[in-house]
């Protein structure tokens, strides 16, 4: 939640923050503001999105080499010009852009009024800068030893930059818990929520630990954590061209991320499959390969998206490896005391790898003695630190708030590991794996063939566009596909939707069916085959309009439904892989013929950095 944007150097500090913030937007976008070191420090900021600041912007004089840059997903305080960062300390002399909450901003509010301070905006970030002024003003040491300070008492996550009127070159930032990359250039210095604004200018990046405050003045790093111990910044080059964060001829981003999958999953195990060979080496999980093979459980914590391709490998795991699984929502896994026991695995699921509830199930489960790996998208991103080891997914940036490539990354990552975890094991017969293997390397050309169902989806979507209801149904492994449909609609059309278990349908949901309810029935060909067919003619008995994803050469449901879409058949473990396609496609046509903003769904923002 939320996107910071910094820059010291050499260069126009307004152009490359404005910049910036536009690719971060999906982060947040309800404000966006930026302060700036001319004649003085200088605040702009405005309710709505960063084009809203772009012309707020045109008329003045934005010209500096130093600045900061926020652009907002609320959390403390009603999306407004003064809620919006950066924050002034109250003085003037200080400002703050700040990714995360403080959660004892109300006794350090309460403290800072009682000594005379007065607050223009609802934000926990501006008591924060407040906080850090009251600490400067009362001891003699150096804004950076304030803030170090100031960090040992806040409870909370934060990503933060500082600016100052007494040291107009210089930037102080710190983090804990919300992402922040540091771009080393050429006497100039790039922050950021993510390397998205960074790439463009340098491909060289420290990323900052937990605790550790960097210091950057007179074209030098340095980087202290909160104990005041000098740590040595690491830099890594950052893989990531900048095409792959522009939208490349597509209207929007989340269209053109759907038609991203082919690559994108051949990318997850491009190097790591050779099914010819009966190859599949994933290095991330080496160390603890054996304790996979003998774990008795497995647990998956994970949100959303993420949390539907937990259940998909739940049904894998426990298919292919016969170790039990349990998939937890990690927002609820740390608050209901969870059973773990040492050896234990917990996958953590993520697409940003940062996702707050994500880390807090994983520090809990560390504290237990479970092994925890990782299953993300983004180099250096908290969760493959936090990990004791895990596999990237390699999909590349995913700009669209609403995950669709990453969905389907997650399962072709999560899937190799459950086949070798299986045949190390002994679970699964040679010629299975070999089988199965050979239909995995081949997923990304059924993909691509389920794409060209594109017009046809479109057709059906200009029908129910104005449905009040959904209901998407599924068996097995496409119970979850069902689930993740519903998100989508829900997520970007606004559309009421609900995904259950088909056989589930008569025990209660089955009372919303009638003439106006859409039901989608992913009813590829399967061992569920049969029962589904049944549900989809319970359905009919009350006259619900069916839109069924079938296998193609399907010769019975067609006749039965409404609508029918043909995917490519494959192994039905596989299958979430390529019936997930027309339901994305679905979601994208209906929110775009009902005008919404596709990419930037209302309320939500794509790397949920708060509890």
């Amino acid at each position: 939640m939320c996107g910071i944007v910094a820059y010291v150097g050499h260069q126009n500090a307004s152009e490359i923050i404005i910049k910036g913030l536009k690719r971060l937007e999906y982060r947040g976008y309800d404000s966006a503001g930026i302060a700036l070191m001319n004649d003085g420090l200088k605040v702009y900021k405005k309710q709505g999105k960063v084009s809203e600041l772009e012309a707020h912007l045109k008329d003045k004089n934005t010209k500096s080499t130093i600045g900061i840059g926020h652009t907002r997903w609320a959390t403390h305080g009603a999306p407004s010009d003064l809620n919006a960062h950066p924050h002034f300390s109250e003085s003037g002399d200080l400002a703050i852009i700040h990714n995360g909450i403080i959660e004892n901003y109300s006794s350090l509010k309460t403290d800072l009024e009682n000594k005379g301070y007065t607050f223009k905006s609802e934000t926990d970030s501006e008591v924060f800068i407040n906080f850090i002024e009251d600490i400067y003003k009362n001891n003699d040491g150096t804004l950076e030893e304030a803030v170090r300070l100031a960090l040992t008492k806040v409870i909370g996550a934060y990503a933060i930059v500082i600016m100052s009127t007494n040291h107009p070159n210089q930037l102080i930032a710190a983090r804990k818990g919300s992402p922040l990359v540091i771009g080393v250039g050429k006497d100039e210095f790039f922050l950021a929520s993510d390397a998205t604004p960074i790439v463009e200018y340098t491909n060289e990046v420290i990323y900052v630990n937990d605790y550790e405050i960097a210091l950057i003045k007179d074209g030098e790093i340095s980087i202290r954590d909160t104990k005041d111990v000098k740590t040595t910044p690491y830099i890594q080059k950052v893989d990531m061209e900048l095409e792959a964060i522009e939208k490349g001829g597509f209207e929007h981003f989340m269209l053109k991320e759907i038609f991203e999958q082919p690559k994108s999953i051949k990318d997850c195990f491009r190097g790591r499959l050779i099914a010819d060979e009966a190859k599949l080496v994933l290095g991330g999980i080496r160390d603890y390969a054996t304790a996979l093979i003998n774990a008795e459980r497995i647990v998956i914590v994970a949100c959303g998206t993420s949390w539907h391709a937990g259940l998909v490998a739940e049904y894998i795991f426990e298919e292919f490896c016969r170790i039990p699984v349990e998939v937890e929502y990690a927002s609820e896994f740390r608050y209901r005391n969870p059973v773990i026991k040492e050896g234990d695995i917990v996958f953590a699921i993520s697409q940003s790898g940062e996702t707050a509830d994500t880390l807090a199930a994983m520090e809990l489960a560390k504290s237990k003695g479970a092994i925890v790996l990782g299953v993300c998208n983004v180099v250096g991103s908290s969760i493959s630190r936090v990990s004791h080891e895990g596999v990237y997914t390699h999909a590349g940036p995913e700009i669209g708030v609403a995950s669709t490539k990453a969905f389907t990354a997650q399962l072709t990552v999560l899937t190799m590991i459950a086949l070798k975890t299986a045949l190390r094991k002994g679970t699964i017969a040679e010629q299975r794996y070999r089988e199965i293997l050979v239909d995995l390397e081949n997923i990304p050309k059924k993909v691509e063939k389920a794409l060209k169902t594109d017009e046809q989806v479109k057709k059906i979507a200009e029908i129910y566009k104005d449905a009040r209801n959904f209901l998407y149904l599924g068996r097995g492994y496409n119970f979850p596909v069902a689930l993740e449909g519903a998100l989508k609609l829900k997520e970007i059309s606004y559309i009421h939707a609900e995904g259950y278990p088909a056989a589930e349908m008569k025990h209660g949901p089955i009372a919303l069916i009638d003439e106006e309810m859409p039901v989608v029935v992913i009813a590829t060909r399967d061992s569920s085959y049969d029962k589904i067919v049944s549900n989809i003619q319970e359905v009919k008995a009350r006259k619900g309009k069916v839109i069924a994803v079938v296998s193609e050469g399907d010769s019975l449901i067609p006749g039965m439904v409404d609508h029918t879409i043909e995917v490519p058949g494959t192994h039905e473990s596989l299958m979430p892989m390529v019936s997930t396609i027309p339901l994305q496609l679905l979601s994208y046509h209906i929110a775009v013929m009902r005008g919404c903003n596709v990419d930037q769904p209302r309320n939500l923002a794509k790397s949920v950095t708060v509890e």
